[in-house]
């Protein structure tokens, strides 16, 4: 074993402890990264949302879980986090916590404007960036297109000021596509955050492929559909397909169905469970389904 693997079988000993032998061996294995388009960074396939699972205020005792799951996720080979002001104490809890680890720099910060005005909007991010502190931002998102068209033109000055790094849009809702591939094809972003899953694959007609062409990177939201996915397999073995692509679980055989799409540059499940954490990251290792594998995967999961 060399020094390097060394290094990473040693780090990777308290995960034997906590969760076996499966997990110990794929924290040791690389996650796989993709270039963001516009820029050719590459950032982790697999990060970290923090809708509802992080706002927990100023309780010590709620933030310490979560504290674990971001210095996990650094661990681990992760990188993005995203939050919004919409998310309550989110923004502020992963500023505080990240601050505490002193992993700041080595997250890739994304937050959303989720207001009305331009100059509303301005506070709002200025508000979100201390509340995360992180200057420049990494990604400033125009959360569900509210008030796109004045936020973007923020957004776009400020990318040139270098007040943020790259500029995006977002929606959770397939009814907002047609908004979004019209945005897409007449901004110059960097990013569009949506919805996707192996249940909600509207995305995949119009907008992904679009993505590929326009040079757009892809964050994914809502990969187990608020759990009903999880609901549905519930007491199901996993199918042998799983064995091949690397899956221990049911939410790794449901993350690799996005991933495995050339044009997503990187799912964001939550979780304020370190064990979560680390079954999400493993789905960014190893095998991905090829156009084969991932027919056959969604057909599996219609016939439960």
């Amino acid at each position: 074993m060399n020094r390097r693997n060394t290094i990473k079988f040693l780090a990777a000993l308290p995960l034997f402890a906590q969760y076996g032998y499966t997990d110990l061996f794929r924290a040791m294995s690389e996650i796989q990264t993709r270039k963001i388009p516009s820029s050719g960074e590459s950032i982790p396939i697999v990060g970290l949302g923090t809708w509802q699972t992080f706002d927990v205020g100023s309780s010590a005792s709620a933030r310490t879980p979560l504290q674990e799951v971001l210095k996990l996720l650094v661990e681990q080979g992760g990188m993005v986090v995203d939050s919004s002001p919409m998310y309550g104490s989110s923004e502020s809890v992963v500023g505080d916590l990240a601050t505490e680890l002193k992993v700041t720099e080595r997250l890739f910060m994304a937050t959303k404007v989720w207001t009305s005005g331009k100059q509303s909007g301005i506070s709002q991010m200025n508000r979100s960036m201390n509340r995360m502190r992180k200057r420049p931002i990494d990604l400033m998102q125009i959360h569900n297109l509210q008030d796109w068209k004045t936020h973007m033109k923020t957004l776009q000055a400020w990318k040139e000021e270098g007040k943020l790094r790259y500029t995006g849009i977002t929606h959770y809702l397939e009814s907002a596509y047609g908004r979004l591939e019209d945005i897409m094809k007449a901004y110059p972003i960097d990013f569009v955050q949506l919805n996707y899953s192996i249940v909600s694959r509207e995305s995949e007609r119009r907008l992904l492929p679009l993505a590929k062409e326009k040079g757009i990177a892809i964050l994914t939201n809502r990969p187990y559909e608020g759990g009903s996915l999880f609901r549905k397999t519930r007491g199901q073995a996993l199918p042998g397909l799983a064995k091949d692509l690397d899956c221990s679980s049911w939410g790794q055989f449901f993350l690799k169905y996005i991933l495995s799409h050339e044009a997503v540059t990187c799912a964001i499940p939550g979780t304020s469970k370190a064990k979560h954490l680390i079954d999400n990251l493993g789905a960014g290792k190893g095998p991905m389904p090829n156009a084969s594998q991932r027919k056959k995967m969604v057909s599996l999961v219609n016939n439960l």
